[in-house]
């Protein structure tokens, strides 16, 4: 005879499942993990997770050029401003990269309309905001953790990132 409480066991799973795909799609998070216990030797494990993209900004965007924005990731390096950085080189293993410390929402500004902390060239001091990461509604200031310049902007404005994904490269 079949186990009843198993069938319906295997159907709330299901169910838990799709709620925490639904959860990770409606808070615009890229990974959520949770772990169940149904009893002594009855656990459910459960990760959910999905890819990010990548954006790397190589310049802060001109509103006069509102095409410019949207080239591609390698056009900039066509231009000769900067040089190229290997095809193969981890922005967070630069020894300038400035990291997440969560997961959470960038903001490159205080608030809608407001001039961005920082622009790739600008030069910045020990403590200065970089930008804000926004986990579970609280806004966290990203201060720099060393004076330099700005020589890379990695994430844009509203992406998601992840902890310890790289932000921005200062040297």
């Amino acid at each position: 005879m079949p186990d009843k409480t198993s069938k319906t066991n295997h159907d709330a799973d299901v169910a838990f499942i799709k709620a925490l795909a639904e959860v990770l799609n409606a808070n615009n998070l890229t990974e959520l993990e949770v772990k169940r216990e149904y009893g002594d030797d009855d656990t459910l494990n459960v990760r959910v997770s999905r890819k990010q993209k990548v954006v790397q900004q190589m310049s802060a965007p001109a509103p006069a050029a509102p095409s410019a924005p949207h080239a591609p990731v390698a056009a900039p390096a066509a231009s000769g401003s900067e040089p190229a950085a290997p095809a193969n080189e981890d922005p967070a293993s630069h020894p300038g990269a400035v990291t997440s410390p969560m997961v959470g929402t960038i903001y490159m500004q205080a608030e809608p309309g407001a001039p961005a902390f920082v622009a790739t060239g600008q030069q910045v001091a020990e403590g200065d905001t970089l930008l804000i990461v926004e986990a579970m509604k609280t806004m966290n200031h990203i201060p720099a953790p060393r004076a330099g310049t700005v020589k890379r902007i990695l994430v844009e404005d509203g992406a998601a990132v992840e902890y310890g994904a790289p932000l921005m490269i200062i040297e």
